[in-house]
């Protein structure tokens, strides 16, 4: 009689995560992906997921592989952090620069751009820099900056409880076309904590 093995459960998530050094301005981004199994002419716009300047691109491993089912996701170390080669001052437009050139290495017509803190600074420096190449995009926590560049992209921002009415208004004046909503749960590691109620947020945003 032959016995019996138990059948391995099916993987639930068809999503393929990996890591990888790209050329940029600086020197190398180390960039940590995401990618349907799918692939093909089905795919949805590209996203770049820009971490806070306290954080690294480890801050989205959670998040990317549950964002990842319908598009391919870059999160790359901003220069100087992380695994990422420093920029010669670390500005926000220097960090804006390399993600420009990763956009451009990988031969993108159009990304959205999730940017965290400091990271939601980058991608709007990058959105005002190239309106043809950033569709939309989606910010966690405001930025702090006293001047905010103006965007026409669409923009969801999700708010968490440290935002301050005086940022809030500012940011409302930079982005006319912004909607905003609350964070459900907040935690400081928001995107390790939550990554499957953000992905369905922030992935009903892009697909709108």
């Amino acid at each position: 009689m032959t016995a019996k093995h138990p059948k391995r459960p099916e993987p639930t998530n068809a999503v393929r995560t990996r890591r990888a050094y790209f050329d940029c301005r600086f020197g190398q981004l180390h960039v940590r992906t995401a990618f349907p199994t799918t692939g093909g002419f089905d795919e949805q716009v590209t996203l770049f997921c820009l971490h806070s300047e306290r954080s690294s691109s480890r801050a989205f491993a959670r998040f990317l592989p549950e964002i990842g089912d319908v598009r391919s996701v870059y999160a790359p170390d901003l220069p100087g952090l992380g695994e990422s080669d420093p920029s010669a001052s670390s500005s926000v437009a220097e960090a804006a620069g390399a993600i420009s050139d990763l956009a451009d290495d990988l031969r993108l017509r159009q990304i959205d751009v999730l940017g965290v803190h400091t990271g939601g600074l980058v991608a709007m420096d990058l959105a005002a820099l190239r309106p043809e190449l950033v569709r939309r995009v989606a910010l966690v926590g405001l930025p702090g900056a006293e001047r905010l560049p103006a965007l026409k992209q669409q923009t969801l921002i999700l708010r968490d409880p440290a935002d301050t009415a005086d940022g809030m208004f500012k940011l409302k004046g930079a982005l006319p076309n912004a909607k905003f909503a609350d964070l459900a749960d907040y935690t400081p590691d928001l995107f390790d904590a939550s990554p499957k109620t953000l992905a369905r947020q922030i992935g009903a945003f892009l697909s709108g």
